[in-house]
């Protein structure tokens, strides 16, 4: 009988041991068929690394200096027109009439320039007098006779002296190359109007 169980169990035994081993196969198995393979993260992650350049600026970069320099500018050479050709017609003297007309052709010239620059750059130009210089076309408008030829050229005198200091600030220390040409050509003409101006204005006293 004592033989019998210990056989019993035996057979018991083995059973089990063979299960067991079964089911560390079969787990094995799942294992191994369970693993997937790990993800490509570089292929997942991969972006297109190239930077994105941007389009270049083909406006010139200009300073402070050079954007106050060509309002001034502009303002002013539209003022010496628009004065010059009330000269031309309402001065009474000759040699004021004459410097008008010399300075709506030359500062008409100047001011082309100045556009075509403008142009080429792309700055936006102002198109009109600021208040004050407003107001002194207004009050030459109103002279008449020898009035207006002391008014006119005095202000001819004052105007060419502070743009003269102007300009040579922008030739000497501008930062936009085609600017800072555009105003040391036109340095010359401005100092030849100052001597014409102080010339009439010393004949209408």
């Amino acid at each position: 009988m004592k033989n019998s169980i210990l056989a019993i169990l035996a057979v018991a035994s083995m059973v089990a041991c063979k299960k067991n081993e079964t089911t560390s196969t079969d787990q094995a198995g799942d294992s191994t068929a369970m693993t997937a393979p790990a993800a490509d993260s570089g292929m997942m992650n991969n972006t297109d690394s190239t930077a994105v350049t941007g389009t270049t600026d083909t406006k010139a970069n200009l300073s402070d200096q050079d954007k106050k320099f060509a309002d001034a500018a502009a303002k002013g050479g539209m003022m010496e027109v628009m004065m010059g050709q009330l000269a031309a017609t309402n001065a009474n003297s000759a040699t004021v009439k004459s410097l008008g007309q010399m300075m709506v052709k030359d500062h008409g010239k100047a001011n082309d320039e100045l556009k075509k620059w403008a142009t080429a750059t792309g700055y936006t130009l102002p198109t009109s007098l600021d208040a004050d210089q407003q107001k002194q076309y207004d009050d030459l408008k109103a002279k008449k006779g020898a009035e207006f030829d002391r008014m006119y050229t005095d202000l001819m005198v004052t105007d060419h002296q502070k743009d003269i200091a102007e300009f040579k600030k922008e030739a000497s220390g501008g930062s936009e190359a085609s600017l800072k040409s555009f105003a040391s050509t036109t340095l010359p003409t401005l100092e030849h109007h100052l001597m014409e101006s102080e010339k009439a204005k010393a004949s209408v006293k």
